[in-house]
Formats: structure tokens, sequence, C-alpha cells
């Protein structure tokens, strides 16, 4: 497709709506906030959760089968196992 002579010129470059997003507007010298600090706070609060999780579902039947305190050692090692498992998952994102 052709113009002709009588179309008007392109309209130039709208300027960028995000100036400070730009590679050239970064200021290197600038002091960079702690990457992933976020991930670490998720981290933790997945492990405590899944460790807590284990050991309650094991206080808990331990209380109901009247096997104290070897269901809450299992409820342990299998939130400790799901803490790991979800450790690794969250830190291959990352690599």
């Amino acid at each position: 497709m052709t113009s002709r002579p009588d179309d008007p010129p392109p309209e130039p470059n709208s300027p960028d709506p995000h100036p400070a997003t730009r590679p050239d507007a970064i200021d290197p010298t600038a002091p960079k906030p702690l990457p992933g600090a976020m991930a670490f706070v998720g981290m933790g609060t997945s492990v405590a959760a899944t460790v807590g999780v284990g050991v309650l579902v094991g206080i808990w039947a331990d209380g109901r089968l009247h096997t104290s305190p070897w269901l809450l050692l299992v409820g342990l090692v299998l939130g400790l196992a799901a803490a790991v498992a979800t450790v690794v998952a969250q830190v291959r994102r990352f690599l």
C-alpha cells in the first residue's frame, strides 16, 4: 500500500506513559532493595504452616486413637517432609 501525496504525515511516536520503567531512567547509583525478601517471608510462612498442620493433625489423631506420642511424631515427620518439598518448589522458581 502506497501513500498518496495528499495524505497527512504519520503521527510522531507518542511519549512513554511510564518513563520511570525505561531502562535508561533507572538510577544506577540508587540503593537496590533486598531481592526476594518477600519470597523468604513466604518460604518461612509455608514451612511454619506445613509443620504446624502436621503436628496438629498428629496431636488430634493421638487424642482420638490414644496412641500418644506416636502419631504426633508421624505428623511431625510428614510436616517436615511437606515443608522441604514446598521450599524446594519455591526455590526452583528462582533458579
